[in-house]
């Protein structure tokens, strides 16, 4: 074999080396360009967008605090009143009596009880109780059976540990009636004591429920 023929074979062999390493080992290829960072700016006002949300929902949820707090603050003061309102009522309601009697009949034995837990609860509390009759009867006979009626109530309610000095009594007899009327139903309303807080009743309070 000649040298020109050797050489040339050395050469297709290199070659075929060259093309077999080239296709054993594909060309790498180029990473993705970075994404490009986002700005200062943009950085900035979404931290700052997120500040203003955290103040708002700090901020709404105070708010929500204290107007929970002022409901129930109006809702215990509202009670309060209620209750205040009530004892008063109850305190000033009126007791009814028979005919010619100053006997204390069961409605108005009860309602002398619930005034006697008020002054018991109550011990700045001072009352007068007027007597009053129907328009049947002397002025005399009148007024003499309202002030009977009068100390009647004050009776139950002394003899039950309220002092006697707490309670005033007074009779205007048929003088001021209630209703006015000839029959029956005008003549039960107006055989009456009625009841008039005379000192503390600007701090009262309600007797606790047992």
């Amino acid at each position: 074999m000649s040298k020109n023929m050797t050489g040339k074979i050395r050469s297709a062999s290199l070659v075929a080396g060259l093309l077999t390493i080239s296709t054993a080992c594909p060309r790498r290829q180029a990473p993705p360009p970075p994404v490009p960072p986002a700005s200062l700016d943009s950085i900035a006002r979404e931290r700052e967008r997120v500040r203003q949300d955290s103040i708002s929902r700090a901020d709404a949820a105070r708010r929500d605090s204290i107007a929970r707090v002022q409901a129930e603050a109006d809702r215990v003061r509202a009670e309060s009143e209620r209750a205040i309102a009530a004892t008063r009522a109850s305190v000033t309601s009126p007791i009814y009596f028979e005919y010619d009697s100053d006997l204390l009949s069961v409605e108005a034995t009860a309602n002398l009880e619930a005034k006697l837990a008020i002054l018991n609860a109550n011990t700045g509390l001072r009352v007068r109780v007027a007597g009053h009759t129907d328009e049947r009867g002397s002025d005399e006979y009148n007024l003499a059976l309202g002030q009977r009626r009068a100390a009647a109530a004050k009776r139950f309610l002394t003899q039950r540990g309220v002092r006697d000095d707490r309670i005033e009594v007074v009779s205007f007899g048929e003088e001021r009636p209630e209703v006015t009327g000839g029959d029956e139903s005008a003549w039960s309303r107006n055989r009456r004591d009625e009841f008039e807080i005379v000192a503390g009743g600007d701090a009262l309070v309600a007797p606790v429920a047992r």
